[in-house]
């Protein structure tokens, strides 16, 4: 079995990739990025408050940060100063309490009845086989006042063939209604997956 050395994922433009190395500058990232993006609504007809939209990069950026993912991402389509979904990655390696990752021990770890019983299937990627999960949870920070905020996943957990080293894909949203769109944007990036040994 081999060690991957990397991978790669295509994301459509409206993704904007997150800075995660430590070294980079999270405050000057998002003036830059939200200048692009104010620019590129405005392009589209959309007029976006760019305080409002730097401020919403920030925050998902140090979000991402505080998990140390291989990659992530947050959508944001033309005219909305907040994101509508994040999407990470992440490789897992076996160590002493986990020596083989199997599709059975991803489903199991990355799967909680929160909100009801999750949708957990079995599917084939190009890169090889995965267990996709469906499932929502309480989103973190819940209003002090009102209902709680729903947070809406899609996992998945694929073994690439020949590697013992998984890669986890999540994509997760609290803005209602999306729901078949996230799960067509995520079924959709899943399948772009490379890894190269």
């Amino acid at each position: 079995m081999s060690e991957i050395r990397t991978c790669g994922i295509v994301v459509p433009t409206d993704w904007v990739p997150l800075p995660l190395e430590p070294s980079d500058d999270v405050k000057g990232w998002a003036k830059g990025t939200a200048t692009e993006l104010r620019d590129r609504s405005r392009a589209a007809g959309y007029e976006l408050d760019r305080s409002t939209l730097r401020r919403d990069l920030r925050v998902r950026a140090e979000d991402s940060r505080s998990r140390d993912p291989f990659y992530a991402f947050a959508l944001y389509p033309d005219g909305f100063d907040t994101a509508l979904a994040t999407l990470e990655v992440d490789l897992i390696h076996p160590d002493e309490a986990v020596p083989r990752i199997t599709l059975d021990w991803l489903a199991e770890t990355f799967s909680a009845d929160d909100f009801g019983t999750p949708e957990i299937t079995r599917t084939e990627l190009p890169v090889g086989p995965a267990v996709r999960i469906r499932q929502n949870f309480a989103a973190d920070d819940p209003p002090p006042r009102g209902p709680g905020i729903l947070m809406e996943t899609l996992t998945y957990g694929i073994r690439p063939t020949g590697s013992e080293v998984a890669v986890m894909v999540l994509a997760s949203w609290t803005v209602p209604g999306l729901t078949q769109e996230m799960e067509e944007a995520a079924d959709g990036i899943a399948q772009t997956l490379t890894v190269e040994f």
